[in-house]
């Protein structure tokens, strides 16, 4: 008998195919790179921060404090001098040193406006009067609440361009190099000196600056807000002239009226200019 064995014939002529495996997506990577929590929270970079008060007192600060350095107590500093300058060189090639490359690549770059918050103008801020917004706030309030108090005691009982007119007159004298330069130094300018040596008599006749017309306090404070906002803003008040820096009462005629040019006449007040 002849016995014959079978072998399967796909185990010796089938062969395993090769597997490419396809791309994974860029998305589906980023995703997969990330911890399971969830995304990792990036810092913002140099210059991505956004422009807050915090933000600015503190440059304002480190700048005030790179400032005070005393580069004299730093020691001794070398004279910036051609021996110096070929040393820096000397350190490294033309074609790699970094002193000789910075130099290039000053003269040769294309000159570019800057924004207009840039650092230039951040000093300059910072050198004529930086106040933060507290300070400023509690500054405008105070201007506010002496126009309030000169317009009250001078002209409570004038028509509405009667008060204004007094109001433009203190607003003309801030604007003088005559006088002081805020509201409140105009109004009670010298009141320090004594009884009647002031130049609104309110301000230093010793009697109690309280309102006590509820009514006619209120028009002055809306006045004086809205003089306030054209005196911080430069616009003019046009009641009268912005010369005019001096005014009286009809009922009294001082001996320097004679010295100046009455420009206007509003209800029981007359305006001057100098001459």
């Amino acid at each position: 008998m002849l016995f014959i064995t079978l072998a399967p014939a796909h185990a010796q002529t089938i062969r395993m195919a090769s597997v490419t495996p396809l791309p994974v997506p860029q998305d589906l990577a980023a995703l997969r790179e990330q911890p399971a929590i969830g995304p990792t929270v990036v810092p913002l970079g140099p210059g991505e921060q956004a422009l807050t008060p915090a933000l600015l007192s503190n440059y304002v600060a480190r700048q005030q404090q790179l400032h005070a350095v005393d580069v004299n107590t730093l020691g001794p500093q070398a004279p910036l001098n051609t021996d110096v300058l070929l040393g820096y060189i000397s350190r490294g090639s033309f074609g790699s040193n970094s002193a000789v490359s910075a130099i290039a690549d000053i003269a040769g770059a294309k000159v570019t406006p800057e924004p207009a918050l840039n650092p230039t103008a951040l000093e300059a801020y910072i050198q004529n009067g930086y106040q933060p917004v507290e300070k400023r706030l509690a500054h405008a309030n105070a201007e506010r609440d002496c126009l309030a108090q000169a317009i009250y005691h001078e002209a409570r009982g004038e028509s509405a361009a009667g008060q204004l007119a007094v109001a433009n007159v203190i607003v003309n004298r801030a604007r003088s190099a005559k006088f002081p330069s805020t509201l409140c130094g105009v109004i009670y300018q010298n009141a320090d000196k004594g009884y009647h040596r002031c130049q609104f008599t309110f301000a230093c006749d010793g009697r109690n600056d309280a309102p006590s017309e509820r009514r006619a306090w209120q028009r002055s404070a809306e006045l004086a807000q809205a003089v306030y906002a054209e005196f911080a803003t430069g616009e003019a008040v046009g009641a009268v002239p912005r010369s005019a820096l001096y005014y009286h009462t009809t009922n009294v005629r001082p001996n320097w009226a004679n010295t100046y040019n009455a420009v206007a006449q509003i209800g029981s007040h007359i305006f001057y200019a100098p001459n």
